[in-house]
């Protein structure tokens, strides 16, 4: 390839030759393609196997077609022959398209419009903008890091054949064996299996043997499989100690204790299709290069929380199927059978209400009515009873309330959220000129071009991961979601206008309306996450740097709750303001755009929005039921104006 020179200004060029020398950046691979380029231009390129039967039907192979070096350089086009192959004619097709494209990607083929350095090894995924896309997702679990800053790489002691001599191997009985962890000791799930016949056991020095923490890793990779898999990887435990590697197995030590989280996400992104195609070219073995530079995601402290929470959770569900298991064991273990029934029923009344409470989580009513803002907790708690108690008037205002009120506290806190980060949205301006009539306050539209704003605003596309606005732009983003608040605002705009509902058709409109307002409910789980705290006293130190603060969360559906306490690294807390908490801990200011204050009709504790703002006066609503709030402060007044709402 490198001898032959273009005949003419249009001469083209087709060779068919093993991948490696295309796509490995080995200094040979690359000297070829730089000479190659002196006089060619690469114009497609397309990835297979099965061409080379001389060779073998595995091996991968490429066929570039060039065209004689011009001035203007070509646009590069990039195709990979499906294996196993699916409908040959729908792959054919996709190429047939590939061939006229001037940008963007196909389902087996992309267009790239700037020709890689020939340096460069041109190995298919290395430029696909699909991997690309899920490389820089990685971020988004926290951090990125090569998984050489974080590991060291081992070498086995010793091969297998040395193992097998009998100076080396010992007995299982043995004290001082140690068992030989092998490449088909490594699951494909992540475990490490447990001793068999064949199980080697020798005597290794302690300082060659495996440690806690260490990933072990297949060195040979296993060939494409359907489903596709990753890395064989395992993670040794203390129970599987004490031990040691073979040469076949590639042993990472990492360098700094890492948390269970860490372990944990690294060990499972490793078996993923994602990792190997990472790591470089298709490998047949696991190499130190490819694995020290591949790139690991880190865990946030959100995600890492999440974690431990699961392995918690994992842990007490095992101690309670070993309880569980205990008592079912110990029927026939009593003398006689009156003991063990009564042993039965006293020892697993605890088990059975877990049980029972565990299951009420997967009731998404139980989950709003315990574990959502008091507001919201309320109303739905207000709506299924009007619902049981068969008043259909009053059920179906119910539901068109609840739903008003559900997107009306959600868009208070993206107000409250946007002013925060120095973000105007343009609904807030829709909102100030009803407030400012002092006849009828904002509604159901209004909170719903909030939100609606909110998911499409670019302003809002680069915060934090952990930040709730980005929970909460995601409510109406989903087509069910908001097909069901156009369907519910549209049945609140006829009651408002007096095109109401034949007594004969209630029962189907509760249903209808009831099954959306259900479906907004479920798109707005993250509420469960994102709790509402009334702050009742805060106690700055001065010296320790932080307050402690005693606070209400007012979640479920009830405002009688117990007063907690925690420590907060902020000093400009307010007593007796609401705050919202996030995933991170990180408390946002809600007020004024939403307050807790006792109700001066029904004397309960409420939260309250801006309503009306008539000459001399704000009037606040209550979310929960309606009731306003009369404020004549004129700082009340002054504070609308600082945020946008006078």
């Amino acid at each position: 390839m490198t001898s032959c020179r273009p005949p003419s200004p249009d001469a083209v060029m087709a060779v068919l030759l093993p991948a490696q020398a295309w796509v490995s950046d080995q200094p040979w691979a690359a000297k070829m393609r730089t000479q190659v380029a002196d006089h060619w231009d690469t114009l497609l390129v397309i990835y297979g196997a099965g061409a080379l039967t001389q060779i073998s039907r595995n091996v991968e192979s490429v066929i570039v077609f060039l065209r004689a070096r011009a001035q203007a350089r070509p646009i590069l086009k990039l195709f990979q022959v499906p294996r196993p192959r699916t409908d040959e004619t729908a792959v054919v097709k996709d190429f047939e398209r590939l061939l006229v494209r001037q940008g963007g990607r196909g389902e087996h083929g992309y267009v790239l419009r700037e020709t890689p350095s020939p340096e460069q090894g041109l190995y298919f995924d290395r430029f696909d903008p699909l991997i690309l896309q899920r490389r820089e997702d990685l971020a988004g679990f926290g951090a990125v890091d090569a998984l050489g800053d974080l590991f060291t790489f081992h070498l086995a002691p010793l091969n297998e054949a040395e193992l097998r001599k009998r100076k080396v191997r010992t007995l299982p009985k043995d004290p001082a064996g140690v068992r030989v962890i092998r490449p088909r000791d490594i699951g494909r799930d992540g475990t490490i299996a447990p001793p068999s016949e064949e199980t080697l056991w020798a005597t290794i020095p302690a300082e060659r043997q495996l440690a806690a923490g260490d990933l072990v890793i297949r060195r040979l990779i296993a060939p494409v499989t359907v489903p596709p898999h990753g890395f064989f990887t395992a993670e040794i435990g203390e129970e599987d100690l004490p031990a040691a590697a073979s040469e076949q197995v590639v042993v990472l030590r990492p360098i700094k204790p890492l948390s269970r989280p860490q372990a944990r996400l690294i060990t499972m992104f490793l078996r993923t299709p994602l990792a190997l195609t990472l790591a470089g070219p298709r490998l047949t073995t696991t190499t130190m290069q490819a694995l020290s530079t591949l790139p690991v995601p880190q865990p946030d402290e959100a995600l890492t929380k999440a974690l431990d929470e699961l392995t918690v959770a994992k842990q007490q569900f095992k101690r309670w199927e070993q309880q569980a298991d205990s008592v079912i064991e110990s029927v026939f273990l009593e003398k006689t059978a009156a003991q063990a029934r009564a042993r039965v029923i006293d020892s697993g009344r605890a088990l059975r209400l877990r049980a029972e409470a565990a299951s009420l989580l997967d009731d998404l009513g139980h989950s709003v009515r315990t574990r959502f803002p008091y507001p919201i907790a309320y109303r739905w708690r207000e709506t299924e009873a009007r619902i049981s108690a068969g008043d259909a008037l009053a059920a179906y205002a119910a539901i068109l309330d609840a739903a008003e009120q559900l997107l009306c506290y959600i868009a208070q806190l993206v107000l409250a959220l946007t002013h925060a980060q120095n973000i105007t949205l343009g609904a807030v301006t829709a909102i100030r000129d009803k407030l400012a009539s002092g006849r009828s306050g904002p509604g159901f539209g209004d909170w719903a071009n909030v939100l609606n704003e909110a998911a499409t605003s670019k302003q809002l596309n680069h915060l934090p991961p952990a930040h709730p606005l980005n929970d909460i732009r995601t409510l109406l983003a989903h087509q069910d979601a908001e097909k069901a608040r156009q369907a519910l605002s549209e049945r609140r705009n006829d009651k408002a206008h007096l095109r109401r509902v034949d007594p004969i058709d209630l029962p189907h409109a509760i249903e209808v309306a009831f099954a959306d307002l259900t479906h907004l409910v479920e798109r707005a789980r993250f509420l469960a996450d994102l709790p509402l705290l009334e702050i009742t006293d805060v106690r700055w130190d001065a010296f320790a740097r932080s307050a402690r603060v005693e606070y209400r969360e007012l979640a479920g559906d009830h405002p009688v709750v117990p007063t907690r306490t925690m420590t907060s690294p902020s000093n400009d807390l307010e007593k007796g303001s609401l705050y919202l908490r996030d995933t991170d801990g990180a408390l946002h200011l809600l007020r004024p755009f939403l307050i807790g204050r006792d109700c001066p009709t029904c004397r309960t504790w409420s939260t309250f929005h801006a309503d009306r703002v008539p000459k001399g006066a704000v009037v606040f609503k209550s979310l929960e039921h309606g009731h306003t709030l009369d404020d004549t402060s004129a700082d009340t007044r002054w504070l609308l104006g600082q945020i946008g709402l006078v």
